[in-house]
């Protein structure tokens, strides 16, 4: 069978999926069908199946209505799938997704990873709403509102990740998710910043498990995003001391470009106009757009 039919065979099958309103039970193919709708997979555990699941959802109106059980309900089914790939995953492959996370997440990630609610991810399986649930009800509405992300600007480095999980295709998802987040309203922004975070820690352990001659511009830049996120998290003060503590006027020739723009959008953010003069030349037209997101976010 060539590729051109496996592909064909794949997209009807995910067409069928989506119009039955059937959960899937395949955490991989779910990830798939994902990434080509450009949607967050939306994950519980079997064992959450097994008794009545109560959620809440807003009508029209604003009304809040309880729902008695989320995986019976044909109201809520076709919605869902609107904006999510949802996939209830088996017991049993609890101890490999288990392992993929030990000892590199926080402890509130693994409690939501081990818990019932459900667990927005990305097409990777990391989890997007890590924060926010508690023993009350969950708000399917709320859900949608905060996590029903198109994923379409972030494509080409999801799928660059899924083909070759190296330094560069995790550093680079990692950035495009920090753009990401820079569009996307406060609460959500910060979820969507973690995660960045999450592949950024990942370009870090790669560098040190696969050194190369390139080491010393690879950790700087592994740095200097990981030092973005503070403009992202409007904190441009601490921008500037993590810049001075690590010497960023005189990073690699290939990092100036990034430093230059933390230094400008920084100087910009605390209305420092004397200083950010001296790094705006420094700043491609690309970064100057980027810049001023961030400034805007500062404001």
């Amino acid at each position: 069978m060539n590729k051109l039919v496996v592909n064909i065979l794949f997209l009807l099958f995910a067409f069928n999926l989506s119009h039955s309103q059937a959960w899937m039970t395949n955490l991989d193919i779910a990830q798939k069908l994902a990434i080509t709708q450009n949607k967050m997979v939306l994950m519980v555990w079997e064992e959450a199946t097994k008794y009545p699941y109560g959620v809440l959802v807003n009508d029209d109106s604003g009304k809040t209505i309880f729902i008695e059980n989320l995986f019976e309900s044909e109201t809520l089914s076709p919605l869902i799938w609107e904006y999510f790939v949802p996939v209830i995953v088996k017991e049993h492959n609890y101890a490999e997704l288990f392992a993929e996370i030990d000892g590199k997440r926080s402890q509130v990630y693994i409690d939501k990873f081990n818990d019932d609610s459900i667990k927005i991810m990305d097409v990777n399986g990391n989890i997007l709403n890590v924060s926010g649930y508690s023993d009350n009800f969950q708000n399917i509405t709320t859900i949608i509102t905060n996590y029903a992300l198109n994923t379409d600007y972030l494509t080409p480095e999801l799928k660059g990740y899924k083909i070759e999980r190296d330094f560069y295709s995790a550093f680079y998802l990692a950035s495009k998710y920090f753009d990401y987040s820079m569009y996307l309203k406060e609460n959500v922004r910060l979820a969507v910043l973690d995660l960045g975070l999450i592949y950024l820690d990942e370009a870090s352990e790669l560098i040190a498990t696969n050194p190369t001659k390139d080491q010393q511009v690879l950790e700087e830049r592994v740095a200097l995003l990981e030092i973005q996120q503070y403009l992202i998290k409007k904190r441009p003060k601490k921008v500037l001391r993590q810049l001075k503590r690590m010497d960023a006027e005189n990073v690699e020739t290939n990092n100036q470009s990034l430093a230059a723009l933390l230094y400008y959008s920084a100087y910009k953010s605390i209305k420092d106009e004397t200083n950010a003069a001296l790094w705006e030349s420094k700043i491609s037209s690309v970064n100057l757009t980027k810049a001023q997101l961030l400034i805007n976010l500062n404001s």
